[in-house]
């Protein structure tokens, strides 16, 4: 959602703000980051994101972004 509003694939998002935004603790989102660069779909290093997969990404994501998206068009 932070990608659409930008309209960029690059972002600064730290892993303190995420939390916050998820309602997850911190390391939830390191491993979440991890698990998704692994996969290729973003770039992550010190509150720098960036995506490389757009579509694999809106893929991953659950069905919550597509619905929300939705609502926003």
């Amino acid at each position: 959602m932070t990608r659409d509003r930008l309209q960029s694939n690059d972002f600064r998002l730290t892993q303190e703000l995420l939390s916050h935004m998820l309602g997850v603790q911190r390391e939830g989102v390191t491993r979440a980051a991890g698990q998704l660069q692994k996969r290729k779909l973003i770039e992550y290093s010190r509150g720098n994101i960036r995506i490389v997969d757009r579509r694999g990404l809106e893929a991953a994501s659950c069905s919550c972004y597509r619905i929300v998206r939705n609502m926003h068009s």
